[in-house]
């Protein structure tokens, strides 16, 4: 399964200017660590991002989110975002943000 490269692009350009950014193979696309802790990630053209079990649950209200069920197994702390979701830079950012947010409270790997 492979990942859109134009959009793995974007979240770059989302994450450029943040210390401690790596990215990773991961879940058949590529993933954006913070010291070690994915945020969020690209497969195909849906971004996946890491939110936490409450804000991830709390994330499925909205539209153009969907459960994580990469394996047929739901991951309660992750959610997929559709391309419809992030059709504009401030609504990426957003996003990306809220994963940033999240995972920067974890303690590094």
């Amino acid at each position: 399964m492979a990942y859109n490269e134009a959009v793995a692009d974007q979240v770059r350009g989302v994450l450029k200017r943040r210390r401690g950014i790596s990215e990773r193979k991961m879940f058949g696309g590529i993933a954006f660590m913070l010291h070690g802790n994915m945020i969020c990630g690209v497969v195909k053209k849906d971004i996946v991002l890491r939110l936490g079990e409450d804000r991830a649950a709390k994330a499925l209200q909205e539209p153009h989110i969907r459960k994580m069920d990469f394996t047929g197994k739901v991951i309660k702390t992750m959610v997929y975002l559709s391309p419809q979701g992030y059709q504009s830079e401030d609504e990426l950012r957003s996003w990306v943000g809220r994963a940033f947010d999240y995972v920067k409270s974890l303690p590094p790997k």
